[in-house]
């Protein structure tokens, strides 16, 4: 996997997470940057471990499945991206009316929040145990994307709320089939060629 390849599939795999700290952004009053780069900090971190826990999952099965590898993972990314273009699409009350009443975030609900939103990159992790890529590098783009993502989402939150963390979940989704698409195709061309 090539470098922009790699950084198209670090900012997919943010734009969960971005879209819930627009979320936690609306929620806290008037967030400080500070605060933005700590929440930012955890998600990243989060974010940046869990492909690292997949990928030594899916290494451990790569002697078993070598000859299917591209396909698990263009199929991996094609559920993922398009489980994140359906929760973009979906109408999420709840998660609306859990986040119209202004209150301090804790340590913990951010954590779990940041577990919840990198489940998909420990998923990512198992597929890319099956193409030749670096997964140190891979996860220290997902986990600096993350980062950013998140800082920006939470002091964006406020202004923008919920419709652009929305749109980023599409995109996101759209990017991660994009990605699936381009490594499939990669490897049927270095097999038919």
């Amino acid at each position: 996997m090539n470098f922009p390849a790699l950084l198209l599939l670090a900012l997919a795999m943010s734009t969960d997470a971005f879209a819930a700290a627009i979320g936690k952004g609306a929620a806290m009053q008037k967030p400080r940057f500070l605060q933005a780069l700590r929440i930012g900090l955890l998600f990243g971190v989060i974010e940046a471990i869990t492909p690292l826990i997949g990928w030594f999952a899916g290494s451990v099965a790569t002697k078993w499945v070598s000859e299917w590898d591209h396909w698990i993972a263009f199929v991996l990314l094609l559920v993922l991206g398009a489980r994140m273009i359906r929760e973009g699409l979906s109408d999420d009350e709840e998660e609306e009316d859990a986040n119209a009443t202004p209150q301090k975030q804790s340590v913990l609900m951010l954590a779990l929040t940041a577990v919840a939103t990198s489940i998909d990159a420990m998923a990512v992790g198992v597929g890319l145990a099956f193409i030749d890529v670096n997964i140190l590098e891979a996860a220290l783009l997902i986990g600096l994307a993350t980062t950013t993502m998140v800082t920006i989402g939470v002091m964006v939150g406020r202004v923008l709320g919920h419709l652009i963390g929305k749109r980023a979940e599409i995109i996101g989704g759209v990017v991660l089939i994009g990605v699936g698409a381009a490594i499939l195709y990669e490897h049927l061309s270095r097999a038919g060629g």
